[in-house]
């Protein structure tokens, strides 16, 4: 997260972030080609028409795919195999995917183009950056990937850019044709290998994947901000983040956990633990750097399982131009390669690890949540009613909290390690990595709603515990809160509020952006300090 806006996106092939997915899924951003890419993907062509004018065996350019690798295909015939490949797979069916997830995975798939090594005609990934730049989005339904590539569901782009298919354009669900020419564009024609390219790799888990750690890494620092305002309210004992007794047993992540906290905090009383009320809190309390450590930490596994499936070639086979003598291959110097790079257990189990933690992070929210309405751990009036008890004042939002956990956790039953085969005795594992990115989406969305429910209850808590000083982070989301919804008297609908606060607090940009600057300096400090030891 810069804060900053992008406006316009360079491709290379090498250096796409999440914030550049972002500006283009979700903001529009222009996308242009490196000066080198070009020139890089026409040599990669090159290798690919001389090895098809010389018809060497080549698995999906001169042969079939799959079972049918062991085929040799006639000549004449590789233009329209390319053809009835994008045809032949576009199987995925469901709803269709929301516009950013298609910006996303176009883009990631030119970015992986853009890097080499696929031996696409350039004429391709012009076209496809020329769809995004002029807002052509083909329809993709939501349900056909098993994880070795996203084909099903990736050649659905495929067929928009040969003018089949269907596609969104100006608000519009088109056919691919006509959606191509009104927006002033011409369909292409497929070559050798062309169809093959449209529909490899992992463009969709990686693109749905770089959305979602994205967003993940946002709601850890809006989880880092509620849990300081909960410690606010609760008036919790602040002794359990210092460095020293974190250090004791330096755990990966906590050190940066505890370091957004007391950054958070800075500026309230609670920087002294003489302070606090309770000399022992719950656990959801005083083990939050240790929960919001994991997140760290799952949160770095996949990033690095993520980045290079969005700044790599995942084709197979894969063009390697000028990098080698061998004539069998090219006459030019260069060959093609068999290569496993279409396959992602990694990513895949990046995924499934970030939703476990996401679910540790969602379940000691509500704990944290439920211990503010208890008087007798909390010290506060019941269910935080000013009423007491002949009101029910909160209570009742502890089943919908309950109900978001719920969902959260049956969301992160892992994917990576159910049965699945694809073509016979050829492809005989997977790895479902676009499910376990698309389920991540869900989850992120019913996480800061749940976050919502408990900075609701925590901004009636500090009004009612009325601490003389607020820490800066608790400040500026209670003021926050209070300028969205009133404080609660008489018993009211709670659901407006927490999606209001959901909305209008946790999804503000300004807010975000100034608790992201807060927690990531201080996490940056305790970073380096975990690494030195």
């Amino acid at each position: 997260m810069t804060g900053v806006a992008v406006t316009e996106v360079l491709v290379d092939g090498r250096t796409l972030s999440y914030d550049d997915v972002v500006a283009v899924a979700r903001h529009g951003a222009r996308v242009v080609l490196a000066d080198g890419v070009l020139p890089r993907l026409t040599r990669d062509r090159a290798v690919v028409d001389d090895v098809v004018d010389r018809q060497v065996p080549t698995y999906g350019l001169t042969t079939g795919l799959g079972a049918r690798s062991s085929y040799a295909l006639p000549r004449a015939e590789l233009e329209r195999f390319s053809v009835r490949t994008v045809r032949g797979r576009a199987n995925a069916v469901g709803d269709p995917l929301p516009v950013p997830v298609v910006r996303a995975a176009v883009l990631t798939r030119v970015n992986g183009i853009a890097g080499g090594g696929s031996g696409v005609r350039p004429e391709i990934p012009r076209l496809l950056v020329d769809m995004l730049n002029a807002r052509v989005h083909p329809v993709i339904p939501e349900v056909g990937s098993i994880g070795a590539s996203d084909l099903c569901q990736m050649a659905h782009v495929g067929l928009v850019v040969i003018g089949e298919g269907g596609a969104e354009f100006a608000g519009e669900v088109l056919d691919g044709g006509t959606a191509l020419r009104r927006a002033g564009l011409a369909p292409a024609t497929l070559g050798p290998r062309d169809g093959h390219v449209l529909c490899s790799a992992s463009p969709l888990a990686a693109g749905v994947g770089a959305l979602a750690l994205h967003e993940a890494a946002a709601v850890l620092t809006l989880a880092q901000a509620v849990t300081a305002l909960t410690y606010e309210g609760f008036r919790a004992n602040t002794s359990p983040l210092d460095a020293r007794v974190l250090g004791l047993r330096p755990a990966p992540g906590q050190s940066r956990a505890a370091a957004g906290l007391r950054a958070l905090l800075a500026g309230g009383e609670l920087g002294d633990p003489r302070n606090a009320r309770r000399v022992q809190d719950p656990v959801s309390l005083r083990c939050a750097p240790q929960v919001h450590g994991a997140l760290h930490t799952a949160l770095d596994f996949a990033d690095a399982a993520l980045r290079p499936e969005l700044n790599g070639c995942g084709d197979n086979p894969v063009v390697l131009a000028d990098c080698g003598d061998n004539p069998v291959m090219s006459a030019g110097g260069g060959e093609i390669l068999s290569s496993g790079n279409f396959h992602t257990p990694a990513l895949a189990l990046a995924f499934d690890t970030l939703a476990l933690a996401l679910t540790q992070t969602a379940s000691v929210s509500a704990e944290r949540m439920r211990r503010l309405l208890e008087p007798a751990v909390s010290g506060l009036s019941a269910n935080l009613s000013p009423y007491g008890p002949e009101r029910s004042g909160f209570a009742p939002l502890t089943k919908t909290a309950q109900a978001l956990v719920a969902e959260i956790r049956m969301l992160s039953v892992p994917v990576s390690t159910d049965p699945r085969h694809g073509a016979d005795a050829v492809e005989d594992d997977s790895t479902n990595a676009a499910l376990g990115a698309r389920r991540l989406t869900t989850i992120l969305v019913r996480l800061r709603h749940l976050l919502a429910v408990e900075a609701v209850v925590a901004a009636q808590a500090v009004d009612l515990a009325a601490p003389s000083a607020l820490g800066r982070g608790p400040a500026l989301l209670h003021h926050a809160i209070r300028a969205t919804v009133p404080r609660l008297d008489d018993d009211r609908p709670c659901g407006v509020d927490v999606e209001a606060v959901s909305r209008d607090v946790l999804g503000r940009e300004d807010v975000r952006s100034t608790l992201h600057t807060w927690v990531t300096e201080a996490a940056r400090e305790a970073a380096a300090s975990e690494g030195a030891s």
